[in-house]
């Protein structure tokens, strides 16, 4: 009997034991789920934030890496009336996994050095991406910072398509005199001409008042051919972009539009200079202009980039030119406003001179600044012009080129305002 009352009192703590055991796996189960459940829901929200927030993973970037002939395509099958004139380009599985696999997991396929980037120090990759796409823009290629680059100015150069890398009578590096300054006012006096009538500008113009602004991040940057002692380095305390910086703001002048330029010298004039801090120092800059004059509308960033010549150069009616990249920080919570104002000049270029322009690209905190003082106003944009094999001569005339376009967006801006 009494052996019965043990086995049944055993058979009892079994099976409270094996309940136990249950209520534990269930409870454990269910805490674990819900611990994966809160994770996924954070990693969701951050990446419904990036993706929100950033150009580089937008489906604007998706659009840039597709031809716009795809998009007419797109209409033609729900509109048999529609026609597109676009000529399609082939759309590859290879565009689609790459922009998938950098929207997930900010790895770039086309960047093996990505794969480490995150996890040691100091290997930084090249972020950069395409927002919109320039003509014939290689959507693997973008712009490029402090790269080792070998010294070779005729690289990829087709002479017999006539391309001009002279100097037109002035030796390369050496800074152009001053141009005039056309201002177009009213002549001196009553106002009034020989018929007793006022004397009209023969061209607008905004007088005295400056409303575009200057200015050079990384000041000492120049050009290997403009470099005498072709040192591995190509910086240069006077023959260096800022001197593009002055010709654009002598041909805006030059077409009306006030214009200030700022060539401060940084690792000069600050103490203790540290070229991380490059973007700090010139926002001190942005904001004591914009401080001192209200009139300041435009603000450019001028750059030359670190990408070799058969990527910065493109012969136009038998001159070369150096292109130009237009940078967009992501950091910026703004940045779909100053991509607009670098829209505008972007396509002005591409009617005007087809090609100059490598497109829009969009740069994260991973390997840049990522805001590049674009937050102080929306019509700011960074412009890297051509790279470290041009010459100034050929940057010299794509200055004259955006000077063209940006005045016109002036103008027609200032048109709009007063209808």
């Amino acid at each position: 009997m009494k052996r019965k009352i043990m086995l049944l009192d055993i058979g009892k703590e079994s099976r409270r034991m094996r309940q136990l055991l249950t209520t534990g796996r269930t409870f454990a189960l269910l805490s674990f789920c819900s611990m994966l459940f809160f994770i996924l829901l954070g990693v969701a929200g951050m990446a419904h934030q990036q993706t929100t927030a950033s150009p580089v993973n937008s489906m604007k970037g998706f659009a840039a890496a597709v031809s716009s002939g795809f998009f007419g395509d797109m209409l033609e099958m729900e509109m048999p009336s529609f026609q597109s004139s676009r000529e399609t380009d082939s759309f590859t599985s290879k565009q689609i996994s790459a922009f998938l696999m950098r929207a997930l997991t900010d790895i770039n396929p086309n960047d093996p050095k990505s794969l480490l980037a995150g996890e040691l120090p100091g290997m930084g990759v090249n972020d950069a991406y395409l927002i919109r796409k320039g003509v014939g823009t290689d959507t693997a290629v973008g712009p490029e910072d402090n790269a080792p680059i070998t010294y070779d100015p005729l690289d990829e150069l087709n002479e017999e398509n006539g391309t001009d890398v002279s100097n037109n009578g002035t030796e390369v590096g050496n800074e152009e005199e001053p141009l005039p300054v056309q201002t177009d006012k009213p002549s001196e006096g009553n106002g009034e001409g020989d018929n007793g009538e006022p004397v009209k500008p023969t061209k607008p113009t905004t007088g005295g008042r400056k409303v575009a602004f200057i200015y050079h991040s990384h000041n000492r940057e120049s050009w290997y051919p403009v470099l005498t002692d072709k040192k591995k380095d190509p910086n240069s305390t006077t023959k260096n972009i800022t001197l593009v910086g002055k010709r654009l703001a002598q041909k805006l002048e030059e077409k009306g539009v006030g214009a200030q330029h700022s060539d401060i010298d940084y690792p000069t004039a600050i103490k203790g200079y540290d070229w991380n801090y490059s973007y700090k120092y010139s926002m001190k800059t942005v904001k004591e202009a914009i401080a001192s004059s209200k009139d300041l509308k435009f603000f450019f960033d001028l750059h030359r980039d670190s990408q070799k010549r058969k990527y910065t150069t493109i012969d136009i009616d038998g001159k070369s030119y150096a292109q130009v990249y237009f940078i967009i920080g992501h950091k910026n919570p703004n940045w779909e406003k100053n991509e607009a104002f670098a829209t505008k000049i972007h396509e002005a270029l591409d009617k005007k001179y087809p090609g100059i322009s490598r497109g829009i690209w969009g740069k994260t905190a991973s390997s840049g600044n990522a805001e590049y003082n674009q937050s102080l106003a929306e019509d700011n944009v960074l412009i890297e012009v051509g790279g470290v094999d041009n010459t100034l001569d050929e940057s010299y005339r794509t200055a004259d080129a955006l000077a063209e376009v940006i005045s016109e967006i002036y103008w027609a801006d200032e048109k709009a305002s007063a209808n």
